[in-house]
């Protein structure tokens, strides 16, 4: 079975409410009936009902089974409303400025989640990254102990030596441009937690640089070696190690040149980026040379799931998503 199919059936096996703050755009609601007939997760759709129902009419579609709010007339807006204001009073927002914030389906939906009146979120079809991004930090705000939102892509390469029987976890390839030594060892916890959560997997993280234990000398190695130290400190069971090279990371036999004393040198299955430019460039040429399946960017690091689709995504981009964020939501 494919790695979308087995999320699609551990969505399945514990149902959650996913809601969809946009509504009114067509793939949006071509995806639910697909949604709701595979049982992948219970939805609600924001917007006008009317809206809603006239995008589902012309196309032909079913939304039976899925609740539909406009957030306009909801009972719930007030409630909302001071709930978003106690949380941002501090970065001066008046209750006014909050009433008419929580308006906006991204905001609505996010405090959706943030009150357990859903398990989870996903947008992005017709809001920039920045948007859904700002939402779910200024709402559902970060998980304990993480202070950094990530972006992970499930790499599934067709030569099964590597990573778990060819499924590895990228960390960060979508989000932060620079973090410092902190930040990229909250990316690390955060990406093992993906592939725990969403691969199945026992994470073996290596810390990537140009330069493999002590190897080098430069202030870009200092930040690896120090992010290492941290993510191990913090969490003393995960199996993690740095700071090395690429090739020490998954090659047996040049783990044992390089690096011989590290326990997951040769076997990594989760491969952290010192910078948003090497995650980047890395995933999208491991994607295209090695004819990987590149599953994401999943967003980590959140205390509830929130979930970013690309602006040019399709409807099946969509349900899989969901799948995701739901298993996601199991794990929280």
């Amino acid at each position: 079975m494919s790695f979308i199919g087995k999320i699609h059936d551990k969505a399945k096996s514990n149902r959650k409410k996913i809601v969809l703050p946009e509504g009114t755009e067509p793939r949006m609601v071509k995806a639910v009936p697909i949604i709701l007939e595979k049982e992948i997760a219970d939805i609600v759709l924001l917007g006008d009902e009317q809206e809603i129902k006239d995008v589902a009419l012309e196309h032909g579609i079913d939304l039976t089974g899925a609740e539909i709010i406009n957030p306009l007339e909801s009972d719930r807006l007030e409630d909302y409303a001071q709930t978003y204001y106690e949380l941002r009073k501090h970065k001066g927002i008046t209750l006014e400025e909050a009433q008419e914030q929580i308006k906006d389906p991204l905001y609505y939906g996010a405090m959706m989640v943030k009150k357990g009146d859903a398990d989870g979120k996903v947008a992005g079809a017709a809001n920039s990254t920045g948007n859904v991004l700002r939402a779910a930090i200024k709402i559902v705000g970060t998980a304990e102990g993480i202070s950094v939102i990530s972006g992970a892509f499930i790499m599934i390469v067709q030569d099964k030596d590597f990573g778990t029987d060819g499924l590895m976890v990228f960390g960060d390839c979508a989000v932060n441009p620079d973090p410092n030594a902190s930040q990229l060892a909250e990316i690390a916890i955060s990406s093992a937690k993906t592939a725990k959560d969403l691969g199945g997997i026992d994470p073996k993280v290596a810390m990537l640089s140009f330069s493999t234990n002590g190897s080098a000398k430069h202030e870009f190695v200092d930040k690896v070696q120090e992010a290492t130290k941290i993510a191990q400190e913090a969490q003393p069971e995960l199996k993690i190690d740095g700071e090395m090279q690429s090739d020490a990371a998954i090659v047996p036999v040049v783990a044992q040149k390089k690096y011989p004393d590290s326990e997951i040198a040769g076997t990594a299955n989760v491969l952290i980026f010192p910078d948003l430019e090497a995650g980047n460039i890395c995933y999208k040429l491991v994607q295209r040379l090695a004819h990987a399946e590149a599953i994401g960017p999943i967003l980590q690091g959140i205390a509830k799931p929130v979930n970013d689709l690309s602006r040019g995504c399709n409807v099946q981009d969509i349900v899989n998503v969901v799948a995701i964020t739901a298993v996601q939501a199991q794990n929280c």
